[in-house]
């Protein structure tokens, strides 16, 4: 029977077990790369993504994956981690060639796709906290190179939204920023290199200026929607509304009254919100209907319209690189079925 009700989304937050691209590349095809008319019929809009393999080693992790793509700042990888330097290392060479690895499977795996593909990096603050100046030091010591390193990360999203909507001229291009050390940084609990003092929190309305910069690039290079993930317990909502994203990606799972009143505000400014329902960890999944019940609740219980759940995308918590592939795989199954179940409160 055709589905004639709401439509919700389903994806995958980025991460990916194992080393071959390919594959995971295929399983994304599968389980999340639905036609118009399937869609319909399901009330589920699934949005297949770039799938990052963190397994294959240094360059393949969410840092030295984005920093590659910084336009004039080369790094190469020290003891301490990725670093800014004069000229690239061999490390980053092969970075290098993984992404190129990673953009020609793209191209061939999902040849002709039509519809909406995201694609994820680490957005400015992450990245400040975790890249090395040559002296030694964070980036976040020094605003300067905060700047400078938020205008070239700018550039080079710019840059990739644009290379891969050469690769894919169907598809409309989703970005999303990873921001794991967000809630770190605006603790003030970022240590310094020696490990004895802490580095001075910035001011919140700097950190949404940068960001929403970096949207703004995105989205000028021909993005079509903007996301931000955090999946810290206490992630900034809204700091991260106010940097005018799309949509917010974030685990919802524990989620109590003060949270959910959070969410209405962002989806009553216009953001959507992507909710986080199932840790890949966890020892048995939850069914389905559980995991869509507890969505419709926390939105009812905030005075929400049920109709309005079409603009909800349901995710993993976090990326499934610790997970098996076939956990993998499972994860991503029982969120799609989530949407469905969704969907169908929705529709009621």
């Amino acid at each position: 029977m055709p589905h004639t009700g709401a439509m919700v989304g389903a994806t995958g937050i980025g991460s990916w077990p194992g080393h071959d691209v390919r594959e995971a590349l295929r399983i994304v095809l599968n389980e999340l790369a639905d036609s118009a008319d399937s869609a319909e019929a399901t009330g589920v809009q699934p949005l297949p993504y770039l799938p990052e393999l963190p397994d294959r080693g240094p360059g393949a992790d969410l840092l030295g994956r984005t920093a590659h793509l910084l336009i004039e700042m080369p790094v190469d990888l020290q003891p301490q981690g990725w670093r800014l330097t004069a000229r690239p290392g061999m490390d980053a060479d092969r970075t290098g060639a993984w992404w190129r690895q990673d953009l020609d499977e793209l191209a061939e795996v999902f040849d002709g796709w039509q519809g909406r593909f995201k694609v994820q990096l680490a957005g400015p603050w992450t990245l400040a906290a975790g890249l090395w100046l040559p002296g030694g030091e964070r980036v976040l010591s020094d605003p300067g190179a905060v700047r400078d390193l938020q205008l070239s990360l700018a550039e080079g999203v710019a840059e990739h939204v644009r290379a891969v909507s050469r690769l894919l001229p169907g598809a409309s291009v989703v970005l999303q920023l990873d921001e794991p050390s967000l809630p770190t940084v605006l603790a003030g609990r970022v240590r310094s290199s020696s490990g004895y003092r802490a580095l001075p929190a910035p001011e919140t309305g700097l950190v949404t200026a940068r960001l929403r910069e970096t949207f703004d690039a995105a989205r000028d290079a021909g993005a079509a929607a903007t996301v931000v993930h955090c999946c810290a317990e206490r992630a900034p909502l809204p700091l991260l509304r106010g940097a005018g994203p799309d949509a917010v990606a974030l685990d919802t799972t524990g989620w109590g009254p003060q949270q959910w009143e959070s969410a209405a505000a962002t989806v009553e400014a216009g953001v959507a919100l992507w909710a986080g329902v199932l840790p890949a960890a966890t020892e048995e999944l939850a069914p389905a209907a559980t995991l869509a019940d507890s969505v419709e609740r926390g939105w009812r219980e905030v005075g929400l319209a049920p109709a309005t759940l079409a603009e909800v995308t349901l995710t993993p918590t976090c990326g499934l690189a610790g997970a098996t592939p076939q956990r993998a795989r499972a994860v991503t199954e029982r969120v799609r079925e989530a949407a469905r179940a969704l969907a169908e409160l929705a529709a009621r």
